[in-house]
């Protein structure tokens, strides 16, 4: 019997779960570790709440979770409550899919100013993560920047434009509605380094912008490539592009305007104790398309600013790490003996859910190559041991099966939940 260890339960987790279960069959049994007493990662914490189709994956991995050999195991620290070296000794194979859910610091003067947040931390104040719950954003402002040229910065524009009305069938948490509903942003400026050829945008959340009831997207003419260079791009990218230069050439007065600022890249926050401005520097591309600062500079108003520039793998004791990557060090997958990365973990936030798919086939095939059937490890009986004598009081899919059934129970009407937004109450709510 080969037993495996994943540590994390979003996609590349469960997507490293089914591969198991594919090329294994009935002789591996695979426990899914998550310190939250609740699964899918990114899924439940990461894609926007106005994205419910893209959240509906969930229900794929809900039927491996509901398989014999795999488990989930929520309400677990590893480094807390079991350290890496311990499951290394308790299993055949450890996968690492802890994801980037730390943000990328943003190092420029005033990142440290109340009311400059990551990404990471607002979407997971929308989203209702525990550990962003008191997040508490300053929508008592007018005007706010979003620095960023990717579908993260477009979901926290589409976030801080959107009408109460507009969440209507979303899973939004209550206090990040009310709190939104209240909000007195008008101005909403998207920074960008470099131009409209290389955004990180997709067609879909680009075209999303155009159709706000109370906000409208606006790209300076002046910005855009002329229009023949556009057939160098791939046609996901053309498309991106098209609907940028549909909203410079259709300008919609609305209540709440959304511009992209390109070829800005910010220098420094400024305010008297908290953000009231940035300060950015005009850019050129050179001609390896990297941005260039032109010593032009000028202010942008914000008294909130958003930074979406990416995320980092937290590191874990006794894990090898790539700090100038935010990644673990890994040859391909490979990390340690019988320690493996996969996901985001493995090769830094990059690619779209879809992508962990085949990530998690290929890091079970090199489980098969370096491992085989196993070593006749303790396990899953082992770990509950381990867990038992040190008072972990695990979650498991059942379990969260009774937290899932009691947030829809609580939803307001036209929401498909209402989230639990700490440890607590999802722990209450699975004793029933």
């Amino acid at each position: 019997m080969l037993h495996v260890a994943v540590i994390g339960s979003g996609p590349a987790g469960y997507y490293t779960a089914e591969a198991c279960q594919k090329a294994f069959g009935d002789d591996v049994r695979v426990d899914m570790i998550d310190r939250l007493p609740v699964p899918y990662g990114l899924i439940r914490f990461g894609v926007a709440p106005d994205h419910q189709s893209i959240k509906g994956v969930s229900r794929r991995y809900e039927g491996v979770a509901l398989s014999d050999n795999v488990r989930f195991v929520g309400n677990v620290s590893v480094g807390g409550d079991v350290s890496i070296a311990e499951l290394i000794e308790l299993y055949d194979a450890v996968v690492l899919a802890t994801g980037a859910p730390n943000d990328r610091k943003l190092d420029i003067p005033g990142a440290d100013l109340a009311g400059v947040l990551g990404s990471a931390a607002f979407v997971g104040w929308y989203n209702g993560h525990p550990e962003f719950t008191d997040l508490a954003p300053p929508l008592d402002v007018t005007s706010a920047v979003i620095i960023g040229n990717g579908n993260v910065a477009l979901d926290v524009a589409r976030i801080l434009a959107k009408t109460p009305g507009e969440f209507t069938g979303s899973d939004i948490v209550a206090h990040a509605l009310e709190a939104l509903a209240q909000s007195s942003i008008r101005h909403i400026t998207i920074l960008g380094r470099r131009g409209p050829h290389q955004i990180a945008m997709t067609p879909k959340e680009l075209g999303e912008l155009g159709h706000l009831e109370r906000a409208s997207p606006r790209v300076d003419p002046i910005d855009l490539p002329e229009e023949g260079a556009d057939a160098l791009l791939e046609p996901g990218m053309r498309k991106s592009v098209t609907h940028l230069r549909d909203f410079a050439a259709n300008p919609v007065a609305k209540q709440v305007t959304i511009d992209f600022d390109f070829f800005a890249a910010p220098v420094a926050i400024e305010g008297d104790g908290k953000a009231e401005r940035v300060v950015v520097e005009r850019t050129r591309l050179d001609d390896q398309l990297r941005s260039i600062g032109t010593g032009e500079t000028y202010a942008v108003p914000a008294g909130l600013v958003v930074s979406c520039i990416g995320y980092t793998t937290p590191p874990i004791e006794g894990v090898p790490y790539e700090h100038g990557r935010g990644r673990f060090a890994n040859n391909d997958g490979r990390v340690l003996p019988g320690l493996y990365a996969v996901g985001w973990a493995r090769r830094g936030p990059t690619g779209t859910i879809g992508t962990n798919r085949p990530d998690g086939f290929a890091i079970v095939d090199l489980i098969a190559e370096d491992i085989g059937k196993g070593n006749g490890k303790a396990g899953r009986a082992g770990l509950d041991a381990l867990l038992a004598k040190r008072g972990v009081d695990i979650v498991t899919f059942r379990d969260w099966q009774k937290i899932e059934a009691a947030e829809i129970a609580r939803a307001r009407d036209g929401s498909p939940r209402e989230k639990f937004v700490g440890v607590a109450e999802m722990m209450a709510a699975r004793n029933g």
